[in-house]
This record gives C-alpha cells, structure tokens and sequence, in this order.
C-alpha cells in the first residue's frame, strides 16, 4: 500500500479543518494533558496502593479483594478499553468527519442504548453467579479458610462496577473524539479518592474491614459516570439512550468489535490465567504481583496510555481522509517518544525496585517479606515494560484502519506463549524452591508482550503502514548512551535492601528522591551533550 496524502473522499486539501487534522496541531500539547491529567490518577493511585498495603497489607483478605476486583476490571478491559476502543472510537471519528451533528448523535443515541443493555444483561448475570465466577477465577481458594466466600460477597458489590465504567469509557470516547481528552483522563481520580477515604475513615468501623473496599468498588463507579454527564451536555452529545441494533453504525462497531472482543479476550484470558495460578501459590503470591503491577502501570499510564488514547482518534480520522503520509509520520513520532522515555523508565524501575517498593509499601502489616516478593514481582514487569509501551501506541494504528482482525491474531500468539511459560516458570520454581514464584508468572506477561509489540511492529512495516523518519540509528545510540550514565549514577547511589528497611521514612524517601532526580537529570544532560535536542521531537507533516 503506497503512502500518499491524496484525499479520496471529498476534503480539499487546503481546508482549515483538513489543515488542523493534518497538521497534528495540538496533538503534543493534548498528550501531555492527557499525561498530567493521569499522573494526578496514578498519583493517588499510589497512595490509594499505600494505604492498603499499610491497612491490609498482603494477607488472604487482601488476597479476596483483589479476585473480586479483577473480575469487573477483567471485563472492563475486556469491553470498555478492548473491544469498544477498537469498534467506537474509529467509526465515531468516521461520523464526525463524515456526517453531520444529527446523524454523529443519532449514532451515539444507538450505540448507548444497543450497548447499555448488553452490559445490563452481562452486570447481573455476573452478579447472580458471583460464587461460580470466583471458583473459577481462584481455585486455590478452596478450602483456604472461607476467603472463596468471602471474596463472592465482595463480588456482589465490585460486579456492577463493569456497567458504570464501561459506560463511562463510552463517555470518554465520545469526548475524546471532540478532542475533549482531559475530562476523561482525570475521571479516574474519583475511583481512587473513593477507595482512599473507604479504607481509613470507612473500614475500621465494620465488622469485616475489606468489605469496605467492596462498597467503594460501587460508589466509585456511579461517580465516575455521573462526572462526565455535563461534560457531554456541553457539546451537545449526551446520549439518548435507544435500542438499535439495527442501525448501520451500530452494526459496522459491532463488526468491528466482534474480532476486537476475541482480542481483548486473549490478552485477558492471560490476566485470568495467571490469577488461577497465583491462587495456587504461597499465600499473598496475588497480592504482591498487585502491588508490583501498579508500580509498573504508573510511566505506563502516563505516556504510552495516555499516547495512545489521543493518538487513536487522530490517526482514525487522518485516515478517514486518506493521509497516510500524515499517519506514518504520527506513528514514527510516538515510536521515538517512546523510544526516549520508556527504556529508561524500564531501566530505572527495574534497578530501583528494591528502594520503591521500601519506600511505598513498607510498614505496618506490609513486612520485610513483603517488600522482598513484591520488588521480585516488578523487576519482572519492568523487564517488559517497553513491550507494554509498544502495544498501547501501535495497537491504535490497526484499529484507526478498522483492522482489528490483525492484532487479533497476534494476540492470540502471545497467549500462547503466555500460558506456556507461566506454567513452566510457575513450576520449575516450585519444583527447585526458588523464592518467589509469582515473579516467573510476571516474567512470561513481560515476554508475551514483547512478542506482541514485536509482531505488531512486524505488521505496519510489512503493510508499508509505518515508514520511518531519518536518524533512528543515531537517536537509538544517544538514548543508549544516556542510559548508561543513568546506571552509573543509579550505582552509585542506591543502597542494599537492608539499608532501606532500617532507615527512617524521611531517610528513605529523601535518598529515594535524591537518586531518581540526580539519575534522571544525568540521562537527559547526556541527552543534550550528545546532540539532542526537543525540536527533533516535534510532529511535523509534510
């Protein structure tokens, strides 16, 4: 397929509106709003980690929540951020572009109704067979001293949790399309606040304390919709709900979302995996691989979610216009962000995870123990970070094409392989007593990434899709260069495990600082004493 910028559908080249898609105006700016918004997010997400590590710690409760909270989040992914990414978001771009206001809300009239139910349907099934769903999902709680019971409860409460995000992804949607991205990226402060003042002013006072989280799950959700109701007013698109599934962009999402469902699915049937193993290992093995994970999503939500999420609509509609120059040159662009901040980011969770996980974590029922399996668990995520970045940023070039066949496939690849060395790893540890697990199942989620983010990669230059800018050669041995003397600070700074649990809070969190911000400033000096400069990394189309 050649690359050429010749509008095939009726824009003239020399539109305002054709100029401003075109251009990619705004589209760094609208990505670090995004990133700000999330890092707010993910801020009081640590904090929300932090209090429950500190009141919950990692013990067979903490364990129980975590089961009932994955399952809505499983699906979640599963419908919200998967499948309905993938069909909505390029069809919605499609009607903009294509269609005027009223047929645009017509669409979105359809699409809330026709998919309000299903979620309605798939909510209280989920909730009526909550004790079979959590069998299913942590065997190893039978037996375990009445956590399956336990966590089935919660799963009452957390379930709905799937229709009032979900249909808040739809709102997110619609706003993003407008170019509205800072509504939707900082709704997910309002989950986090929720659970936050649940766990120290709600839980102490009931007989079972976890359960508190549970409520939350709940109320956080009704939130988080009502929260971006008057944002949608405001640009007149606040749905009407109506039941029609008949309708030609109804069907055409629902086509698309079909082959993205069977994606999604595969990359959740690894989350769903892992958990059944992790519910046959040590106790707190689900726990630490929680708190491990969350560290890891913090630069992953950040940039290459936040990247992708303003990228998707862009590319969507610079194809529905046929500029496939344009495309190509957003690709390569977010290709060499990634490039800049995601290794090092890697690199430095990695090295650094003994002293984070110290740092955040340690202390009140959160042990020594603890602290030591949970920072096995991120080093093994931060080895995949990268693969994680690439997926989220060039996942979106297949589904803005309405291709999401492709990425199916290659998901399904990275199951395989998924499933295969989670067992492997899972067992061979056990077999030899090797400390830790949990991590070999982190290990294999790192791996089967990196095999998605390659055969994704593998895909778009095949299809002569992506084409990349000169310098790549040069850029890839300045960024090496400048982690190498990242490294030699991080050494020289950091400290063994047992300095970090002996020393005071202040102590820890000011050495901590001291080592990221000197480590940090010591890769982007080596950045610009090699030639680099941030002018280079402007999009700029032809």
């Amino acid at each position: 397929m050649s690359i050429e910028n010749t509008p095939s559908n009726g824009h003239k080249t020399g539109s305002a509106k054709t100029r401003e898609i075109t251009s990619g105006t705004g589209l760094a700016r609208k990505t670090s709003i995004v990133g700000g918004m999330t890092l707010i997010s993910r801020i009081l997400g640590l904090v929300r980690d932090v209090v429950f590590a500190r009141y919950f710690g990692a013990q067979l409760v903490m364990d129980a929540f975590l089961v009932a909270n994955r399952i809505p989040n499983m699906l979640r992914r599963f419908f919200a951020e998967g499948a309905f990414s993938a069909g909505f978001v390029p069809i919605m771009a499609r009607y903009r572009e294509n269609h005027n206001h009223d047929e645009a809300r017509e669409f979105i009239d359809a699409v809330s109704g026709t998919f309000g139910i299903v979620l309605f349907l798939v909510t209280l099934v989920g909730v009526i067979a909550a004790p079979l769903l959590v069998l299913v999902v942590a065997p190893g709680f039978v037996g375990d001293g009445g956590d399956l019971d336990l966590a089935a409860v919660m799963l009452r409460f957390t379930f709905p949790y799937l229709f009032f995000v979900s249909l808040t992804a739809f709102a997110g949607g619609i706003l993003n399309t407008y170019g509205r991205f800072g509504v939707p990226a900082l709704t997910p402060v309002l989950l986090n606040i929720v659970l936050i003042v649940a766990a120290i002013w709600v839980s102490p006072h009931l007989d079972q304390p976890i359960m508190a989280l549970a409520y939350a799950v709940f109320i956080a959700g009704v939130c988080q919709l009502l929260f971006q109701l008057p944002f949608l007013a405001k640009i007149h698109a606040l749905p009407r709900p109506k039941w029609l599934p008949g309708h030609e962009g109804v069907k055409r999402a629902f086509k698309l979302m079909i082959p993205a469902i069977f994606g999604s699915s595969a990359a959740q049937i690894n989350v769903l995996l892992g958990g059944i193993i992790a519910s046959m290992l040590p106790v707190g093995s689900i726990s630490y691989l929680y708190y491990s994970d969350r560290l890891m999503e913090f630069p992953l939500g950040i940039f290459s979610i936040a990247l992708g999420t303003v990228t998707l609509p862009y590319l969507s509609r610079l194809w529905a216009i046929d500029y496939k120059t344009t495309f190509s040159q957003t690709l390569d662009w977010s290709l060499r962000l990634a490039v800049l901040i995601a290794i090092p980011a890697s690199i430095g969770l990695f090295v650094l995870a003994d002293p984070l996980v110290a740092v955040l974590f340690f202390g009140g029922v959160f042990d020594e123990q603890a602290v030591r399996m949970t920072a096995l668990g991120l080093k093994a995520y931060a080895a995949g970070l990268v693969g994680f970045s690439l997926v989220k940023i060039l996942a979106p070039a297949y589904f803005a094409r309405e291709d999401t066949k492709t990425p199916v496939r290659m998901a399904v690849v990275a199951l395989v392989v998924n499933l295969v060395l989670s067992v492997g790893f899972a067992v061979t540890m056990l077999a030899y007593g090797v400390a830790g697990p949990h991590a070999g199942l982190a290990a294999a989620t790192s791996l089967a990434a990196i095999l998605n983010a390659a055969l994704l990669y593998r895909g778009l230059i095949k299809g002569k899709i992506l084409r990349h800018s000169n310098g790549w050669p040069l850029l890839l041995l300045r960024v090496g260069l400048a982690n190498v003397v990242m490294l030699a600070v991080i050494y020289q700074l950091n400290r063994p495990l047992e300095w970090w649990i002996a020393a005071s809070m202040t102590t820890r969190v000011g050495w901590l600082s001291v080592t990221v911000v000197a480590s940090g400033a010591a890769y982007f000096a080596a950045l610009l004493l090699t030639g680099t400069r941030l002018s280079q990394f402007r999009l700029r189309a032809d």
